[in-house]
């Protein structure tokens, strides 16, 4: 890559711009399904900036999703910065900045990302360094589990608001997902006709929900055996897993009802229908022998993922990584899933993850380091460029 460039794109990709646009967005609660007042925020700093925002609703009218385009110089590929300005459902914590770090609820996942393509974008059209394609920034609600679904998103999706690849600025950063497995969530309800009573008066001729359960559990346990046999060297192996199992108020009642959740994963190539239809199966053959009532819910999460490593997208991020770092990323899973995930599963659209370095996710201790936000920035214009003017 051009040192020049990387140079000048360098050098243009401000801080104090950069923290204060994390800071803004950081600052708003936007619980998943509550993301309007941030995505209003988000279009008022671009509306500032001289960018003209797109508003879609998406099926999602609270939180109408924020896009911005940006053309090069004449013809090519667009490349889409895509992210999420919902948080999950945790007490909120006000933005701060500690020890070279931006705190606060969703500066990890995913606002300071948000903010590092914001950064990006601006840097493109400071520089003029977008010579052909064009870039576009799609920011939305309902991605975190289990409030959204990425509803939102898959909408946009379908209505043609997408690009022809995708940077997504989650928090991945010391290698280049190749493959990450689908997921969903499950919960089944085992219950009996009869009131919940003490285990000495209990009908005999009622079937035990903690004895359905308990071999609900068991045959699970088989299918996770026969699952490892499907494994990929990067991925691991597909999984069934059970955390949770709850019947019964006291120790000695009988329960009328016990319900168990957990999760389920798969490899790409696998029909997600196929799954859930292998789930409901295993839960019936336990229904049937136990003679306890089963409620199935059986909730999508996202597909598995794939890239392939000669992807026109790897060529140009390895490259500015390259330029940036004198190296290349090393290639690694995904360990989970996330907006990628619907971009690979509904159009095969090869989706990076890279984000600045970041923890404590899903938590009220979240925090992202500043410096890292400015590499990620600074990638994601780089990128941009080169990927952009590739030829289709």
């Amino acid at each position: 890559m051009n040192p020049s460039l990387v140079d000048r794109v360098g050098k243009a990709v401000q801080r104090q711009r950069l923290l204060d646009t994390a800071t803004r967005l950081v600052a708003i609660p936007s619980p998943t399904g509550d993301a309007g007042a941030v995505s209003d925020e988000l279009a008022r700093i671009l509306t500032d900036d001289g960018f003209t925002v797109e508003r879609h609703a998406a099926g999602h009218a609270t939180a109408p999703a924020v896009v911005v385009r940006l053309a090069g110089k004449r013809p090519g590929r667009t490349l889409q910065f895509n992210g999420h300005l919902d948080t999950v459902h945790l007490p909120f914590v006000p933005p701060a900045v500690v020890d070279g770090n931006l705190t606060g609820s969703g500066a990890s996942d995913m606002k300071g990302g948000v903010a590092c393509a914001v950064e990006a974008l601006r840097a493109l059209r400071d520089t003029g360094t977008l010579e052909a394609g064009s870039v576009m920034l799609v920011a939305h609600d309902l991605h975190e589990a289990p409030w959204g679904f990425g509803q939102q998103l898959d909408q946009l999706i379908r209505d043609g608001v997408v690009g022809d690849a995708v940077l997504l600025p989650e928090p991945l950063t010391d290698f280049l997902p190749l493959i990450g497995r689908g997921s969903a969530t499950w919960k089944v309800t085992f219950s009996r006709p009869g009131a919940p009573v003490h285990e000495v008066m209990r009908p005999m001729d009622e079937p035990s929900v903690i004895a359905a359960a308990a071999e609900l559990v068991t045959r699970l346990g088989g299918l996770g055996e026969r699952l490892k046999a499907h494994k990929d060297a990067m991925a691991g192996c597909e999984t069934v897993f059970v955390g949770q199992l709850h019947g019964g108020e006291i120790f000695n009642q009988y329960p009328q009802e016990c319900w168990l959740e957990g999760t389920r994963r798969w490899l790409p190539g696998v029909d997600r229908r196929d799954v859930e239809r292998e789930f409901r199966d295993v839960v019936a053959q336990v229904e049937r022998g136990n003679g306890a009532r089963a409620n199935v819910e059986f909730r999508f999460i996202r597909d598995a993922f794939y890239l392939e490593k000669d992807d026109p997208l790897v060529s140009a991020f390895q490259s500015s990584y390259r330029g940036l770092s004198g190296k290349e990323l090393p290639a690694g899973p995904k360990p989970f899933v996330d907006d990628g995930n619907c971009f690979w599963g509904s159009r095969k659209i090869a989706a990076i993850t890279h984000g600045p370095r970041a923890g404590g996710q899903h938590t009220v201790k979240e925090w992202m380091s500043i410096e890292d936000m400015l590499r990620v920035a600074r990638l994601y214009a780089l990128t941009a460029v080169t990927y952009s003017a590739s030829e289709r």
